[in-house]
């Protein structure tokens, strides 16, 4: 039986430029039957292609970045937030698996996922001029993949444990077939998958080069992402050696100097993304909305509607002079609006408001939108997983010299490299890049508090009582476990939920 995929219809673009300066939006759909040769082109190959950097985009920013963040420590939701992400910063009895955050999480991913093995398999049968060309794509697809797989392991599943044997990870699908109802596969292998695509990808991608921003998955970005699933598998040594290839290329720089901040965070013109995907005013950009929610005023010019500022814990993490307090957090240059009062207007200080992802001016018109070009993997995470690693694995010197580079560059004083120092890095370099909530699982914490700044506070400008503001969570709370969203429950019976969580199974 012939099924309808959403995928790129056979020569839909042209070839892609070497700039990658091309619409990358899919476009309608092809009928395909499992075992058809899909690609007898060059354009082809590039429709498909392009396709596969499209998902493989999406996979990132957006609430993938914000549904983890708002859940811990990070954040305060304001006093008209809206529910904006309520229930998964709340994670109270209204966080529930009818949550339409944890279903974006998991079912866009899983549609991705489709996409990358539809290509997988239909690129290995292709023209023989086309060949060497469809197996550098074949490693993209692998390496997109990896990276969906590790994001939905590390927000569904228990972290990786004695138990990975057993603990209930996500289903493990790499061949489509449409009427398939996949049971979940245990932790450990879908790290085993992670592993196998990776390793997939390392052979076709051995010879593509990594570069600053590059647009496409190269060597670096397979060797980032095996740090990534070596430091979540225990396996340290591995994760320091290929955080340090990464790292050694010498390719990378974390930025130093306000200017290079600027032009990182602001103008996506930097030196940190080990990938940075194409992005442009009509398309192709990631949003971080939630923090700023920007608007103009014709007095005021810019103004922030934040949903969610930061905690007195995040603001003071940060020493003075440290670079990320300066770039990535606002005092009264945009002021705010809450309730129909105006906070933090010019010279008059009060709370902090995030405005790390504020917009590129090149990616909108007139107000700002929080676009920027979307940078899943950088150059700063590699010294924080080469300096976790390094440590656990019993190397404390070479964990405080990676950990230093980082908090040198960033304008913050040198540490020893312990447990604490190392994750008190993480929580500041990675505020934002939703990475927090896997960090806790992976270290085995929880957090005591999200009291608010002092003066959001005592100006009531954020939500109080206990499952806001007076928030904690134990790192045993079952909700560290996202739960399989009722959907898929509904429609796949062969699934079984977290623990915690109703089941909510079709009759």
């Amino acid at each position: 039986m012939k099924k309808s995929i959403n995928i790129f219809a056979a020569g839909a673009i042209l070839a892609m430029a070497a700039s990658c300066d091309l619409n990358l939006v899919p476009e309608g759909s092809i009928t395909y039957e499992p075992g058809q040769q899909l690609i007898t082109s060059e354009s082809d190959l590039n429709g498909f292609e392009a396709n596969i950097l499209a998902c493989f985009r999406a996979l990132d920013y957006g609430v993938y970045d914000i549904a983890p963040d708002v859940m811990v420590d990070y954040f305060n939701a304001t006093s008209d937030f809206g529910n904006q992400y309520g229930g998964i910063h709340r994670v109270d009895e209204t966080f529930t698996a009818g949550d339409y955050d944890v279903e974006d999480n998991w079912a866009n991913p899983y549609a991705y996922i489709k996409n990358f093995n539809i290509f997988i398999e239909g690129a290995q049968s292709v023209p023989e001029e086309l060949k060497e060309k469809a197996a550098v794509a074949r490693g993209e697809a692998y390496t997109a993949r990896a990276f969906a797989y590790l994001h939905l392991v590390r927000h569904f599943a228990k972290p990786y444990s004695a138990n990975a044997g057993t603990d209930l990870g996500v289903p493990v699908v790499t061949v489509y077939e449409q009427t398939a109802r996949p049971a979940r596969n245990t932790v450990a292998e879908v790290y085993a998958q992670i592993k196998t695509d990776l390793d997939s990808a390392a052979v076709l991608l051995a010879g593509v080069a990594g570069e600053v921003r590059a647009q496409k998955p190269t060597i670096d970005v397979v060797n980032a992402l095996y740090a990534r699933y070596y430091l979540d598998i225990r396996d340290y040594a591995n994760a320091a050696a290929s955080a340090m290839k990464v790292i050694n290329t010498g390719k990378y720089a974390v930025s130093n100097t306000a200017e290079d901040m600027e032009k990182e965070w602001t103008y996506d013109n930097g030196t940190e993304p080990i990938i940075q995907f194409y992005a442009s005013l009509s398309e192709g950009t990631g949003g971080h909305s939630a923090y700023n929610n920007t608007s103009v005023d014709p007095e005021r010019g810019f103004y922030l509607h934040p949903y969610f500022i930061p905690t007195k814990k995040l603001v003071e993490a940060y020493e003075e002079g440290d670079l990320r307090l300066a770039q990535w957090f606002n005092k009264d240059t945009y002021p705010s609006l809450h309730t129909g009062s105006w906070f933090n207007e010019k010279g008059n200080f009060q709370y902090y408001t995030f405005v790390k992802y504020f917009g590129n001016p090149a990616l909108y018109t007139n107000v700002p939108n929080s676009a920027h070009a979307i940078k899943p993997l950088l150059i700063s995470e590699m010294y924080l997983i080469a300096a976790e690693a390094y440590l656990n694995a019993g190397n404390a010197d070479q964990a405080r010299e990676q950990l230093n580079v980082l908090q040198t560059r960033r304008g913050a004083a040198p540490t020893a490299a312990t447990a604490e120092s190392i994750q008190n890095e993480w929580f500041r370099e990675t505020v934002g890049e939703g990475l927090r909530m896997s960090c806790l699982k992976r270290w085995g914490q929880g957090y005591a508090e999200r009291t608010a700044q002092d003066a959001a506070a005592a100006l009531e400008v954020i939500s109080t009582g206990p499952s806001y503001a007076a928030k904690s969570m134990a790192a045993s709370d079952y909700h560290f476990q996202w739960p399989v969203p009722t959907y898929e429950m509904q429609t796949n019976l062969n699934l079984v939920q977290n623990d915690g969580y109703a089941a909510e199974k079709a009759e």
